[in-house]
């Protein structure tokens, strides 16, 4: 059942984002961080236990970020990310944002949902202040896709 997290949630979370991020395959997230962000989180719950989450992060009055994108292990290839997607795009859509864009270790996943490659340098300067923090700077190989979205309002 996909929902939208709870702060029983947290914890959870934290252990499935950070078990990617401990092989490099995604950055580490604090409870803080989370905690902070909670809002903005959509979960799978399956089996009484948190399958899959993400994150919908708005950036500007035309820009989202998909953020923290985990389905645990078990449930991989089985849809669940690409519907926590799907759900980030429909939300953005009726915010009226008009796109959505992801820093990703994974380009080809959001190929499939309709992204589109791009350069790093047409990503809004909010973007770069939240990158200088990261120990990977400057030499992240994420890589930048954006979906534009029609009809939002």
């Amino acid at each position: 059942m996909m929902r939208k997290a709870k702060i029983s949630d947290v914890k959870e979370i934290q252990k499935l984002i950070n078990q990617y991020a401990k092989s490099g395959e995604m950055l580490p997230r604090s409870l803080n961080q989370i905690y902070e962000q909670l809002q903005n989180f959509y979960v799978i719950e399956l089996n009484r236990k948190i399958a899959a989450c993400c994150e919908l992060f708005i950036t500007w009055e035309d820009l989202a970020e998909v953020k923290a994108l985990a389905v645990a292990p078990d449930y991989k290839g089985k849809g669940l990310g690409s519907a926590l997607v799907k759900k980030c795009i429909s939300t953005a859509k009726q915010l009226g944002i008009k796109k959505v864009f992801a820093l990703t270790f994974q380009p080809e996943f959001f190929l499939k949902l309709g992204f589109k490659i791009v350069s790093k340098d047409v990503m809004p300067h909010k973007i770069w202040f939240e990158c200088v923090k990261c120990p990977l700077f400057p030499d992240c190989n994420e890589v930048p896709v954006m979906k534009e979205i029609s009809g939002a309002s």
